[in-house]
């Protein structure tokens, strides 16, 4: 008993070790993926600022790469009309310029000879503003304008004076001498085409030319407050303003998170300026942590399921390997007594020694009992199977009860004369069953109820009665009980109850055979036992009345 106890206390370790392991993996795996999933949202609340710089931007590089150029397509013949028109297109769709402020410029031959420059005039100054419900216009010429002006005519005058009509101006060089970008204003010349060009330098040859071109200049004064940011990843960002390049709070307490991301152009004076607290992104590392943690456990779950799996098993087989064992083990003892006993009969009778009338009877006897208790192995074990398999065709036959059951006291009386059995029959008198494996049934409960009981309480009671549709065989003795916990697993093949009372030896087959034969007949078998008080076994079968 010592030795089981240590193998039970062994796998008991390796279960508890198995349930470890895989619990601090699970710990493990847990502690990282949260960590990684922290540091994910950390990176990505450094690197997503730009998309949300690029989406609040996105009116304002449209309008610096598609409706500035625009006024090329006039070349040089916008006036005040189509110039308040299309100052009117821009301030309906791009709410951050505040003003615009239209250059109508002439392009003439030069008044001196010395030095040899192009006359580069401006004609009038309209300036632009949203109103109610369109665009005010006023004509408008101050200092301010006009540096403005004269900055990008030196820049005209040098681009004409030295570009190469031969090819198309480079992109870098268009932006260099068209644009002038400054803080929150932009500066844009109508780019003239190549022939335009070559109109130009001509009047620089030609002194008596009276050729003037148009060329056009709008400037666009822009105010930040017009921009509207568009926070892209709220998740992220609970809080996305614009702010100066050079704001730096003060009062940071190390609560929020912050990360910033300059505006380009017009607007490199401001910043987009993020923040979040750590509260806030750590609900959102919580939301993406979920489904990983939740597979996790799914994982972790499949583990512990696949090792209780193996384990359940491996007991199995353990258990089946042990009623193997045991079957093999009754069934040799089973079979070696009788057969002991016979050799020694027949030794006997094969001896010189002249018997007596009486040995011989006597030894025809054992080989005779001994040779039946052989037989009734032997017929059990093949009953069994047949049953198991189906091999066995029930032959319904009407059994008058009374008879039936007093048939097999009677027997048994003479077989164990010590035996007391007593009988009670209630609402039945005849019914439909195959009694041959009736008799089975009642041969094994009788057989065990003899071999469970103490000497001085070898006693039976046989209860038949009617219950509806069923007819109920009950047999109660006095024997030595069965444990609670040992009652589930009676009518298993091969289980043997092992107790102090269990000394004739068993191949573990009885119970099982009653069970596998009530089955085979549509019926049902139950225990109610009590240690030391004894055992009912109750059979239920389907009752057919005779006719």
């Amino acid at each position: 008993m010592q030795q089981d106890k240590n193998v039970y206390r062994k796998n008991f370790v390796l279960i508890i070790a198995f349930l470890i392991l895989i619990s601090v993996t699970f710990i493990v795996a847990l502690f990282i993926s949260y960590s990684l999933t922290e540091k994910y949202v950390e990176n990505e609340f450094n690197s997503k600022n730009s998309e949300v710089l690029d989406q609040t931007t996105k009116p304002y590089n449209d309008l610096f790469y598609n409706t500035i150029p625009e006024i090329t397509f006039y070349q040089g013949f916008l006036d005040s009309a189509s110039a308040a028109k299309y100052s009117d297109s821009v301030f309906k769709t791009y709410h951050f310029v505040k003003r615009t402020t239209f250059y109508a410029i002439d392009i003439a031959v030069p008044t001196a000879t010395e030095p040899r420059d192009l006359d580069v005039r401006v004609k009038a100054i309209y300036q632009f503003s949203p109103g109610n419900g369109g665009v005010v216009g006023s004509r408008k010429s101050s200092a301010s304008d006009f540096s403005d002006f004269e900055m990008m005519s030196a820049r005209l005058k040098t681009f004409v004076a030295d570009a190469d009509t031969a090819r198309e101006p480079t992109q870098d060089q268009k932006f260099k001498t068209f644009y002038d970008i400054e803080p929150e204003k932009i500066i844009y010349l109508n780019i003239p085409r190549r022939e335009d060009i070559k109109h130009y330098q001509d009047l620089l040859k030609n002194i008596h030319s009276n050729a003037v071109y148009a060329q056009n200049m709008i400037t666009f004064t822009l105010d930040r407050s017009g921009l509207i940011v568009k926070n892209t990843h709220p998740e992220l960002y609970k809080n996305v303003s614009i702010r100066p390049v050079v704001y730096d709070p003060i009062d940071n307490d190390n609560t929020n998170i912050v990360a910033e991301s300059p505006f380009p152009g017009a607007f490199s004076n401001y910043k987009l300026y993020f923040t979040s607290p750590h509260d806030y992104l750590n609900a959102e590392v919580n939301r993406r942590f979920m489904p990983i943690g939740a597979m996790v456990l799914l994982i972790y779950i499949f583990l512990i399921l696949i090792g209780w799996l193996i384990y359940r098993n491996l007991n199995v087989n353990i258990r089946l390997f042990k009623l193997q064992y045991d079957f093999i083990n009754n069934f040799t003892h089973e079979f070696k007594t009788p057969v002991s006993v016979i050799k020694i009969a027949g030794s006997n009778l094969r001896s010189d020694t002249e018997l007596s009338e009486r040995q011989r009877k006597h030894y025809g006897k054992i080989l005779d009992e001994e040779a039946d208790r052989l037989n009734d192995l032997m017929n059990t074990l093949l009953s069994f199977t047949q049953l198991e398999n189906n091999a066995i065709k029930a032959k319904k036959e009407e059994i008058v009860v009374e008879d039936f059951v007093r048939g097999y006291i009677d027997t048994f009386k003479i077989k164990y004369p010590d035996f007391k059995i007593n009988f009670s029959i209630h609402g039945v008198v005849k019914f439909y069953a195959d009694p041959v494996l009736l008799g089975s049934l009642f041969q094994n409960l009788m057989e065990n109820a003899y071999k469970y009981s103490n000497p001085k309480r070898k006693e039976l009671a046989i209860n038949v009665k009617k219950n509806k549709k069923d007819i109920a065989f009950s047999f109660a003795d006095r024997g030595i009980g069965i444990a609670k916990e040992e009652i589930t697993h009676i009518f298993k093949k091969f289980y043997k109850v092992e107790n102090q009372y269990n000394q004739q030896g068993s191949a573990g087959l009885g119970l099982a055979f009653c069970k596998e034969l009530v089955n085979f007949m549509d019926g049902d078998i139950t225990v109610n036992s009590k240690i030391n008080e004894g055992s009912e076994f109750i059979v239920t079968l389907p009752y057919e009345a005779a006719e």
